[in-house]
């Protein structure tokens, strides 16, 4: 198969584009950096801004399938939302979506499928309710973005089968996600945050590749939860990244320190959901990390 990616130098692809060359594909990655990571002669490397339309996106030509991992990191532990950061976040999501779905309409022939990111924030706070896919969207600003996102994405179903992956927390020694957590952890100052009761949804990268691996060969379409099937709290994702770690968990971030610290980036860690992925397990996915402690012990 031939595999034309978006964001594929980012923390996913770094795994991602592995797996597809080690099954047999090839991949013609999209990156605004000419060096090519990977340094194998199975992947081209195309020079381009995804959020702009170009030449990048005659590259499409020959393509089977289309992966766009593009978009800037959501959480960074020293960046607010502020206005401009909110419209990054938006353009790097919602303006590659929509080129990379104008270059699809473009190519001839087509390509067959779009697997295109996505993220939980999609269902915003829902408490102890228990989400597949068929839950509605949320209605603040992650949810409303996330939503932007998937529209911008749905748009191709007209001209190909379009997935996107509603991504939890990545478990990865190296994950965004994981790695501001570990050095107060290490150093016995970690801690669960709010009340702790809020639904932590995680997956491990392997099973994130896995699930991208389906999306592009099975007959997923639409929304796809990418998260393992069995969310934590708050509590019990401290207490088992510090029995990991092998540490104590002594210590509790309330809600408003979260607040004064990260601003309104703080609903990422507060406005939490308990994502079940449903239609990973109908289609017969094998979760390789299913337990939370397995994956963290793998992991670090």
């Amino acid at each position: 198969m031939n595999v034309f990616l978006t964001g594929a130098t980012g923390f996913v692809g770094r795994y991602l584009v592995p797996a597809l060359l080690q099954r047999g594909d090839c991949c013609t990655v999209v990156s605004r950096r000419a060096t090519n990571p990977w340094n194998d002669s199975r992947v081209t490397m195309v020079p381009g801004d995804p959020t702009q339309p170009g030449p990048w996106q005659r590259a499409m030509a020959g393509s089977d399938a289309v992966i766009n991992l593009a978009g800037e990191r959501l959480v960074h532990p020293l960046r607010r939302w502020t206005g401009a950061r909110k419209a990054l976040l938006a353009s790097s999501r919602v303006d590659t979506t929509q080129q990379v779905v104008a270059a699809i309409r473009a190519a001839q022939p087509r390509p067959a499928v779009l697997v295109n990111g996505s993220a939980v924030g999609y269902y915003g706070a829902r408490g102890d309710n228990i989400l597949d896919e068929t839950a509605v969207p949320g209605d603040d600003f992650l949810a409303q973005l996330v939503l932007a996102w998937e529209r911008a994405a749905l748009e191709g179903r007209d001209t190909t089968r379009v997935v996107v992956m509603r991504t939890a927390l990545i478990l990865a020694r190296d994950a965004p996600g994981l790695t501001p957590f570990l050095p107060l952890f290490r150093l016995g100052v970690g801690g669960s945050w709010g009340n702790g009761r809020g639904w932590w949804s995680w997956i491990h990268v392997a099973d994130v590749v896995g699930l991208y691996l389906l999306a592009l060969d099975g007959p997923l379409a639409g929304a796809v939860n990418v998260s393992a099937p069995n969310p934590v709290t708050v509590d019990q994702f401290a207490f088992a990244l510090g029995k990991a770690l092998r540490r104590p968990v002594l210590f509790r971030m309330p809600a408003i320190g979260l607040r004064l610290a990260m601003g309104e980036a703080a609903d990422a860690l507060l406005h939490l959901q308990r994502v079940i992925p449903a239609r990973a397990l109908a289609a017969g996915y094998r979760f390789r990390f299913p337990a939370l402690g397995e994956a963290l012990e793998e992991c670090l």
